[in-house]
């Protein structure tokens, strides 16, 4: 069973930028495909991002043009890009891994505010 650690959250101003990184502690990281998900309070948890093991990349609308997924595999990483940072962007974001059972981290909470 894979673990995931996210890291790299925190209060920003609006247009900022945050990388968010996320750890797996499985070998056989390169057979999951890789996503990062958002929950806003008194909201659903919604995709934001995700990427395949063969490296296609899918966005939620809101946040295309302005974050960007990528894995490192060989260090099991995987990131989340996020810059011109609104405050609709705050959200605890989750990093999920698929194989196809589904494998969640605790969540890095991201704020956007001035």
């Amino acid at each position: 069973q894979v673990q995931l650690v996210e890291s790299g959250g925190g209060l920003v101003q609006p247009g900022g930028s945050l990388r968010l990184s996320c750890a797996a502690s499985e070998v056989t990281f390169t057979f999951y495909d890789m996503g990062w998900y958002r929950q806003a309070p008194g909201k659903q948890r919604e995709l934001v991002a995700q990427m395949s093991t063969g490296g296609n990349t899918n966005y939620a609308d809101s946040v295309k043009g302005r974050f960007t997924i990528s894995r490192d595999n060989a260090k099991n990483t995987v990131y989340l890009q996020m810059n011109s940072l609104k405050p609709e962007d705050t959200a605890v974001y989750y990093c999920n891994a698929r194989d196809p059972s589904s494998y969640w981290g605790q969540g890095t909470q991201v704020t956007v505010s001035s």
